[in-house]
């Protein structure tokens, strides 16, 4: 039985009638008494098998290098950024860990179904699915996107997302973990990403809907909402000058900065490990102090 299987019978157990007249009252009269620990030990996710996609740089390199600290085996899913990718297993390698690199376009449906075959065939199984790769493109009125534009950002950040699901749900077992990259942009919109924020509002969707639809199977599904990041999808969205004021107080960050890759990463852990056994359909929110709602 797993850890998180047992924390879970545990916490299912029936609580029998009773009553304390105190507040905030006594836990060593409880009966039966809550549970405190669970048993996690060690690395948090030792022998666990992860497909990342995007994790040749930003976000997805920084969740891959904790993933392996971690313990886990990780596929990296990548389009064609190859001397990014070299380096991120090669840093891995480093790492002591174990890193399978997928290149191809997830906007095909039989790519994806690739990517999954091939991490089940290295590793043996899979266990987390880390859905991360997106793009954007900045266009200042939604009279400038183009139909081409709308359909190619669609299926890159949100069917290709469907495509892993469906090709990895036949092979992930109880306890599984399904981790999508949303953003604040869902929460807050962005004037000059209007249908890359539509897209991650859809990625929020999916997330709460999928949670419920496979929660009587023991896998959950979260997201992660990160702020301005420093990852290569700036210098590639906007112009020098831009660049040079990402994260300031002009794009309303309280912190009055960007974030680092190694800032988003954790959440990522902890929402792939038993730490989060009780939690699906939620998104956590590094975003540098902006609250949404």
């Amino acid at each position: 039985m797993n850890q998180n299987s047992e924390c879970g019978d545990k916490a299912a157990a029936a609580f029998p009638p009773q009553h304390q007249n105190r507040q905030p009252g006594f836990e060593y009269v409880m009966r039966p008494l809550p549970v405190s620990e669970c048993g996690r030990k060690g690395r948090k996710l030792e022998g666990k098998s992860a497909l990342i996609t995007g994790g040749d740089s930003g976000i997805g390199r920084a969740v891959a290098y904790d993933f392996v600290k971690e313990g886990a085996s990780v596929a990296v899913v990548y389009f064609d950024e190859e001397v990014d990718a070299r380096e991120t297993a090669e840093r891995i390698g480093q790492l002591g860990g174990e890193c399978l690199l997928l290149r191809g376009d997830l906007k095909d449906p039989s790519f994806a179904g690739y990517c999954v075959g091939k991490t089940v065939e290295c590793f043996g199984k899979l266990d987390i699915l880390v859905n991360n790769h997106a793009v954007q493109f900045v266009q200042r009125s939604i009279l400038d996107i183009s139909h081409e534009q709308l359909e190619f950002t669609f299926r890159n950040n949100v069917f290709s997302f469907f495509y892993l699901i469906q090709s990895a749900l036949p092979y992930m077992k109880e306890g599984g973990s399904i981790i999508n990259t949303s953003s604040v942009t869902a929460f807050e919109g962005n004037r000059d990403l209007i249908d890359y924020s539509a897209t991650k509002g859809a990625i929020a969707a999916l997330t709460r809907s999928l949670s419920l639809s496979l929660a009587e199977k023991g896998i959950r599904v979260n997201a992660v909402a990160p702020g301005p990041i420093w990852t290569p999808l700036i210098p590639a969205s906007y112009s020098a000058g831009e660049v040079a004021t990402f994260g300031k107080k002009t794009s309303h960050v309280p912190m009055d900065r960007a974030g680092q890759p190694c800032e988003v990463s954790p959440c990522y852990v902890f929402l792939a490990s038993d730490d989060a056994s009780y939690m699906s359909g939620q998104t956590l929110h590094p975003n540098g102090g902006t609250i949404v709602g």
